[in-house]
């Protein structure tokens, strides 16, 4: 799919709450290969905790439009040494079509030559094998972090819901 007719701009505290929707149907909606619903129930987030991410000087959102609906988002922080990724979604349909891919590298491209990151850092849930693929067929690694699934991302539906982190150095 070509994505030159895509145009990353970044978001306005307006757009909260259409992130939020964004986010929540991606990860909790009835389609596309990103949703959790079979191992977690609730919101992933809200407006209110993306209005929060966005006044983080030291931090982008960024999204693309389309004429019917939000397509993607993704948020980008600088964290000490690092670019933390977080909040990345795509509509889900439009998942599987590369738009991902693209997201992913826009943001990465943004860390490295307007926050001088050259180290990324994002968590996943440890149970979504095919998620991680996805990371690491993008050059992200496991580092061994795994901590307990946090209560403010939703409710698990399995026992023992864990993230983990991964990292990738440019």
């Amino acid at each position: 799919m070509d994505f030159s007719h895509f145009r990353l701009e970044k978001a306005g505290q307006d757009q909260a709450l259409a992130i939020a929707d964004l986010v929540n149907l991606t990860y909790r909606g009835e389609t596309g290969w990103t949703r959790e619903t079979h191992i977690i129930q609730g919101d992933r987030t809200n407006r209110q905790e993306v209005e929060i991410a966005m006044s983080n000087p030291d931090a982008h959102f960024f999204i693309v439009n389309q004429p019917q609906n939000m397509a993607s988002c993704i948020y980008v922080a600088k964290e000490k040494d690092y670019g933390y990724i977080g909040f990345f979604s795509v509509h889900p349909s439009l998942q599987g079509k590369g738009l991902g891919k693209y997201m992913l590298e826009q943001a990465e491209n943004f860390a490295l030559h307007a926050m001088g990151v050259h180290k990324f850092v994002m968590f996943v849930v440890s149970q979504r094998p095919e998620l991680i693929a996805f990371y690491q067929r993008r050059g992200y690694c496991r580092t061994g972090q795994v901590e307990t699934y946090p209560a403010y991302l939703g409710v698990p539906k399995i026992s023992g819901l864990t993230i983990e982190y991964l990292q990738k150095i440019i």
